[in-house]
């Protein structure tokens, strides 16, 4: 799970960046558009409603130091 953040805004949301999530298992990947300044709780739902009610809650996620995937992201969960 990472971001990729040099979008210029676009869509009727103006997004600005994209969540990648990725299955290692099936190398399919997800790209969520969101903006990046999202908070933590943002985007706790964004991979809720994408990943965990569609695929199931993964066993082992994996991602950067980010502060937005340490523990209050997983508290917003």
């Amino acid at each position: 799970m990472d971001w990729v953040t040099a979008f210029v805004p676009a869509g009727k949301e103006n997004f600005n960046a994209c969540l990648v999530v990725v299955d290692r298992y099936s190398k399919h990947v997800r790209c969520l558009p969101c903006h990046k300044d999202d908070t933590a709780m943002e985007t706790a739902l964004l991979f809720w409603n994408n990943i965990i009610a569609t695929c199931g809650v993964p066993k082992v996620t994996i991602s950067d130091r980010d502060p937005k995937f340490t523990s209050e992201f997983w508290t917003k969960l």
